[in-house]
């Protein structure tokens, strides 16, 4: 089964991979500037999430696995890998897996530890959305924000929002599995998991996901790694402060 994915520009691969409930289709503005930059860029959907396959079977070995699969089915030799959150856990699960796929690594806002699980509200609020009677994403908003306060997270959840049919509304995620295998996500890289080429970690400097503590686990890993911090800017730094994140990143691949 293959990922569903945007492809922008010609040039050196540069694939994104997006977070937890989330979809390439996020990442489409900074991947248009990037392309600008001769790189073709893939905005890749992970399974289960945006328009990519459903399966029962939810974990970072097989999502690792899917980004092998795309990488040869389009003929790509060695490539930028660049994960945000849940896709920074699958990028890292990638590269120490297969280390000569990659060439540089990029990870957005997550570390190689293990993170207790703290979407419990957001999958719940998804859960309360009965699409025989919501018919409007006004009405989605509305259901939603009894659970989530934040106008901005309540955005980016009801992106996963497409029309079905006529009238009728579905989630493109696979919510049920979601929800059953959600202990996976936060899930820390194998202990004696390597990637001795450049790497770059960058955190929000309002995001508590990667603390000062945490870096001697990082340079553990990826021995290469650089640290940097995107400012004013939390866990969704990519979104918060895009035009800092794009320096970083162009400045890390020069």
């Amino acid at each position: 089964m293959q990922l569903h994915s945007q492809i922008i520009g010609e040039g050196t691969p540069f694939v994104i991979l997006h977070g937890f409930l989330g979809s390439g289709d996020n990442w489409k503005t900074l991947g248009n500037d990037f392309s600008e930059k001769e790189y073709q860029v893939h905005l890749v959907d992970q399974r289960n999430h945006g328009r990519s396959f459903h399966s029962d079977e939810f974990t970072y070995k097989s999502m690792s696995e899917d980004l092998k699969h795309y990488c040869e089915e389009h003929q790509l030799k060695e490539i930028i890998l660049l994960g945000h959150s849940m896709g920074g856990k699958t990028a890292m699960e990638f590269a120490t897996t297969y280390p000569e796929k990659v060439s540089k690594l990029i990870v957005a806002d997550i570390g190689p530890k293990s993170y207790p699980e703290h979407h419990q509200d957001i999958l719940k609020a998804l859960s309360s959305l009965n699409f025989d009677e919501i018919t409007s994403r006004g009405e989605a908003d509305e259901v939603l924000s009894k659970y989530i306060p934040h106008f901005g997270t309540r955005q980016f959840l009801l992106k996963n929002l497409y029309w079905i049919e006529k009238g009728k509304l579905a989630l493109r995620i696979n919510l049920p599995v979601l929800i059953k295998e959600y202990n996976i996500v936060g899930n820390a890289l194998a202990n004696d998991a390597t990637f001795e080429k450049e790497t770059l970690f960058v955190k929000g400097e309002k995001s508590g996901y990667i603390l000062p503590m945490d870096e001697i686990l990082i340079h553990k890993h990826f021995p290469k790694a650089k640290i940097e911090t995107i400012s004013k800017a939390g866990h969704w730094l990519h979104a918060d402060n895009p035009s800092q994140f794009y320096d970083k990143i162009m400045e890390f691949l020069k």
